[in-house]
């Protein structure tokens, strides 16, 4: 299993935008809903639920960008101005976390998702683990996620 030592470092594909976090994602899930499918280009997104107050930018200013999501909430997004990518995604009004897009991570190979959300809009050839908490709407609790996330390891409690 890897340890990962904090801060957390990633940004965009062309390097103009950096960031770091300074705590434990809280989880990591994978999003099937529309807006998802939409925003990624793919059939899900892989997301690190995170502190807003743990995340910072450290070079480059994100675009921001807002929609409305499956759900009905107002949401926003950054952006790397220069090449496209998703970093990150947070809700008006603020509810303290933010959905960080797992693939801007420097490295990788610790990110492995508690479950799925919005498997109501999955595409139809998706196989989900036998394990997998899975949950055909936005959940109203998100605590097995949690927990089966700290489970793994990957930082220290």
């Amino acid at each position: 299993m890897t340890k990962v030592s904090l801060p957390v470092e990633g940004g965009c594909q062309c390097g103009e935008l950096r960031y770091q976090v300074n705590q434990p994602p809280l989880m990591i899930y994978c999003c099937h809903c529309s807006n998802c499918q939409k925003i990624s280009g793919s059939a899900f997104a892989v997301s690190a639920t995170i502190m807003e107050a743990s995340f910072e930018f450290t070079s480059g200013e994100p675009r921001k960008t807002t929609w409305t999501s499956d759900a009905g909430n107002q949401r926003y997004g950054y952006i790397c101005g220069e090449c496209g990518t998703r970093i990150a995604h947070g809700q008006e009004p603020s509810i303290g976390v933010l959905s960080l897009r797992a693939g801007t991570f420097d490295d990788t190979s610790w990110v492995e998702p508690a479950g799925h959300i919005w498997i109501k809009s999955a595409q139809s050839w998706m196989n989900f683990g036998t394990d997998d908490i899975l949950c055909d709407v936005q959940p109203t609790d998100y605590t097995p996620f949690v927990e089966k996330f700290k489970a793994q390891g990957h930082f220290e409690s």
